[in-house]
């Protein structure tokens, strides 16, 4: 037998009581608004649309929450709604937030803005915990007339690169660009005010492989055009390459490069569909495809299948462009599929004019969750993997390597030079400058500040010429600051920054400079014995074949009564 509330729980559940207040208000409210009049008329109309709301809440059968907690259960999806701004604006400290703490936000806002990014009172930073890194200064500091840090790529006027079909008509590129975005995932005016910040600040601007858009062209800034699996703005309608529509495109001088997107980061070896719904004539005209029509990019390419059929494939686009830079973007996978490309490199004699690492920790508009969380070798491990093999090969000299995942600071351009690359690009850094709040929405259609949107009315908050300043100031900014950067730790440019300069805590009692931490190959040292090198060398360079991506059959196992030895154990 129930007693106390038990007993009245069961004669009428509380969780209808919201239910019957609302019904009660309607009766109330009527009563009082025919006695006194105006505004108390609003009571019974609120009252009657809650008790509407509460008994459909009863008949629906997909939220068993709303069923039994008619009226009041919207309150939860309510809450659940805005729990990400609340927790954004009122809860997390500065420096926990992922995939960009409030403090890395705050310094894009400030330095797009032109407002100081100057802090009182120390750092916030916990500098005695492992992973704590710093750069070291000079007693000699270096003093620099500009900030504007360069790099060739695709050999110099002066001395063009050795080897076959060289590029012959190379890009003097910023040190830091912004990294690939396409039309579609981006709004217009997102679109307009990056192509502006870029020519405003004379860096680059990637255009992502949905391809060059009308709205790339209205302001002129440097284009990287990228060319992916879709073959976008360069394709037949069976959607294989087009030479003809290649050459037209790629004759456009404000394409400096060409970018082959062999996979990127936060979603590597997954191909994608944009639903027909989607296809507006703006994004139709861009890609060359059909307006209304689903839209494909497979996960693999169709012009080539193998390492040295990509090399030739690379020496194709550079001939098409016209000699301009040519070169691959890719998220470290099987560290054999690398090998085999690099192989190719030294059997053909071709290499690729630069290659952008991008780090799994990258960001898309929409990606599956295990993709974004547990596919594809992260930035740092990716980068270095790169870099050391084309030394070992002795290869390095003619090809520049980009790095791309969560570049945000001064630091993260430094510490990406020291692990070996040449220049930098971010992409979630510079829709930072545009005004993005970090709200991860980009896939919904419902971006609150019109960067990743198509919406028409949503994309007209973004105001082309103050974004396209803000984002130009971003670019500025960070490049004094890794000015100052570079002339506290006495040197001339950010590539002579290298693994010496910067040092990481390990724990509480010991630092290690990075060049100690970190895989570290010399010249040449790949044509020879591998006796000596990490054991990634040891397992699959000699496993590795330019012919194709596959990895040849392994050496025999040994017999139960013979251990493996350190060469043939992975670590």
């Amino acid at each position: 037998m129930l007693h106390g509330p038990y007993r009245s729980r069961g004669l009428f559940p509380v969780r209808y009581t919201v239910l019957a207040l609302c019904m009660a208000s309607s009766v109330l409210g009527l009563i009082a608004a025919l006695a006194w009049g105006h505004w108390w008329w609003l009571v019974p109309v609120i009252a009657t649309a809650l008790t509407v709301i509460g008994f459909a809440d009863l008949r629906q059968k997909r939220h068993a929450i709303l069923r039994n907690y008619p009226v009041i259960g919207h309150m939860r999806f309510l809450l659940e709604f805005i729990r990400p701004e609340m927790r954004q604006y009122f809860i997390e400290g500065d420096h926990e937030a992922l995939p960009f703490s409030r403090a890395q936000r705050s310094l894009v806002y400030q330095r797009s803005k032109g407002e100081p990014d100057s802090r009182p009172f120390g750092t916030l930073l916990y500098v005695s915990i492992p992973g704590y890194e710093w750069i070291n200064h000079s007693m000699a500091p270096s003093k620099l007339d500009s900030q504007d840090f360069r790099v060739w790529i695709g050999g110099t006027p002066e001395q063009p690169l050795s080897g076959k079909d060289v590029c012959t008509r190379p890009y003097h590129a910023s040190v830091f660009n912004i990294s690939a975005m396409s039309f579609g995932a981006l709004s217009a005016n997102a679109v307009l005010a990056l192509n502006l910040g870029a020519r405003t600040g004379g860096f680059a601007h990637d255009t992502g492989e949905g391809s060059i858009s009308q709205h790339h062209r209205v302001h002129g800034g440097d284009l990287i055009w990228q060319v992916a699996s879709g073959y976008f703005g360069c394709r037949n309608p069976d959607g294989t390459f087009s030479e003809e529509r290649f050459a037209a495109n790629a004759a456009d001088p404000q394409v400096k490069m060409i970018e082959l997107k062999l996979s990127q980061g936060a979603k590597p070896g997954h191909g994608g569909m944009l639903l027909g719904a989607k296809v507006t004539p703006e994004i139709a005209a861009a890609r060359g495809i059909p307006v209304g029509v689903d839209c494909i990019s497979p996960s693999s390419h169709s012009a080539f299948h193998t390492p040295i059929e990509m090399l030739q494939f690379i020496t194709k686009l550079r001939q098409l462009s016209g000699g301009k830079p040519v070169g691959i973007k890719l998220c470290v996978g099987h560290p054999w599929e690398w090998f085999a490309m690099v192989k190719a490199m030294m059997e053909t004699d071709i290499t690729p004019d630069f290659i952008v690492v991008d780090g799994a920790e990258g960001g898309t508009g929409a990606a599956p969750v295990e993709f974004t969380d547990h596919v594809g070798v992260p930035l740092q491990e990716g980068l270095l993997l790169v870099h050391n093999t084309l030394v070992g090969v002795n290869l390095r000299h003619r090809v520049q390597i980009g790095a791309a995942a969560k570049v945000i600071t001064a630091f993260d351009i430094a510490r990406m030079m020291a692990l070996g690359a040449n220049w930098c690009n971010a992409g979630r850094g510079f829709m930072m400058a545009l005004g993005c709040i970090q709200a991860q929405t980009c896939h919904t259609g419902h971006c609150p500040t019109g960067v990743t949107t198509q919406d028409a009315l949503r994309q007209k908050a973004l105001v082309v010429p103050d974004k396209g300043t803000r984002v130009a100031n971003f670019h500025r900014s960070t490049m004094h600051a890794l000015k100052e950067l570079v002339q506290a730790a006495g040197l001339r440019h950010p590539g002579d920054i290298t693994a010496h300069h910067i040092v990481r805590r390990t724990n509480d009692s010991q630092v290690h400079q990075l060049a100690n931490t970190i895989l570290r190959v010399e010249p040449g040292a790949l044509l020879g014995p591998l006796d000596e090198q990490h054991n990634v060398f040891k397992m699959y360079w000699g496993r590795a074949t330019a012919q194709t991506f596959q990895i040849s059959a392994p050496p025999l196992k040994p017999s139960a009564t013979q251990p493996m030895n350190k060469a043939q154990s992975l670590n």
